[in-house]
């Protein structure tokens, strides 16, 4: 008796161990009873029938990753490259994902293949290399919508490394030496040309603010030299009002006048230039001297006429003798 109460107490303890299930986060239990699809059991404590209930999968939530093998494709220019790729997706409906799919990951793989050589075959070999990140979402998208009957959502793909042949390569390389070699000398003649047409500029406004400068001198040194002129004209001016007015003030004589210009006309011929100027004023007084002069010697000339014609009286002495 005693032996037949242990036995069924460890029977109902495997019983309860068999019922009890506890599923973890980011993981759902797909559980099956009598082979038919029963529930999906979330994250925390899940009681089963033993025996009757059956748990079919195991479904991560979690975000995963397919590595794609490499694959060879063609491009449309013919030429043989190898491409590399890795799929991020995540389960969104774990039912559909375990009945509506033999392998989800193998599905995914062959999906991902077929689309890479479509795209592929459609690009130029330059096209693959500078239209990276358009074709990878072009492939998200491809495999996001192709996927999605199966409770599956694609985020992100990825080009990890495109290889190409040997003498592919070889041909680029020396391509690209070639294009930037190009490059370098279109730049050194454009950075000659600028520098050309900067000295060019550099020397025409030098020559400008030279001119600009002369003609500004020019200017002062005239302005300053008018002023100068105006100035001694001025004073000049100044000094024949001064002396004017002090011969006005003394109220001269024409005589006085005349003398006074004879001795400047003295000095002015004592010079040693070749022309000698005479005021009007001065002629006035040597054409009053010169008539002067021969009003003088008139007078002279009759007095002695005079003394000649005038008879010797006899003196009364000649009388008496």
């Amino acid at each position: 008796m005693p032996w037949v109460l242990i036995i069924i107490i460890a029977i109902a303890i495997l019983f309860l161990a068999m019922s009890i299930k506890i599923v973890r986060q980011s993981e759902v239990f797909l559980i099956e009873r009598l082979g038919k699809f029963h529930k999906a059991a979330s994250a925390g404590l899940t009681i089963i029938i033993p025996f009757v209930d059956h748990v079919r999968s195991v479904v991560s939530l979690k975000q995963q990753t397919l590595d794609i093998a490499p694959q060879k494709v063609i491009t449309r220019d013919n030429v043989t490259i190898t491409i590399n790729t890795v799929v991020f997706y995540k389960i969104i409906d774990p039912k559909k994902a375990v009945y509506e799919v033999q392998n989800l990951k193998k599905g995914i793989e062959y999906l991902s293949v077929t689309s890479i050589r479509d795209l592929i075959g459609k690009m130029d070999l330059d096209s693959t290399f500078s239209s990276r990140d358009s074709l990878n979402d072009k492939l998200k998208s491809i495999l996001d919508e192709a996927s999605s009957p199966w409770g599956c959502s694609i985020d992100r793909v990825e080009i990890q490394d495109i290889t190409l042949p040997p003498d592919i390569q070889d041909a680029m390389e020396k391509q690209m030496n070639a294009e930037r070699n190009k490059r370098a000398a279109i730049l050194q003649a454009e950075g000659e040309r600028q520098a050309a047409v900067l000295k060019a500029q550099g020397e025409k406004d030098a020559a400008i603010l030279h001119a600009d400068a002369n003609r500004e001198s020019q200017i002062r040194r005239a302005t300053g030299e008018a002023e100068a002129i105006r100035r001694v004209a001025e004073a000049k001016a100044d000094e024949v009002k001064l002396v004017y007015g002090a011969m006005m003030k003394a109220h001269p004589s024409d005589k006085l006048v005349q003398l006074k210009s004879l001795e400047t006309l003295g000095k002015v011929a004592d010079g040693k230039g070749n022309k000698v100027f005479i005021p009007f004023e001065a002629t006035k007084s040597l054409a009053s001297l010169g008539a002067m002069k021969e009003v003088i010697k008139d007078d002279e000339a009759g007095d002695a006429q005079v003394d000649n014609s005038t008879p010797s009286k006899p003196s009364d002495t000649d009388n008496d003798n």
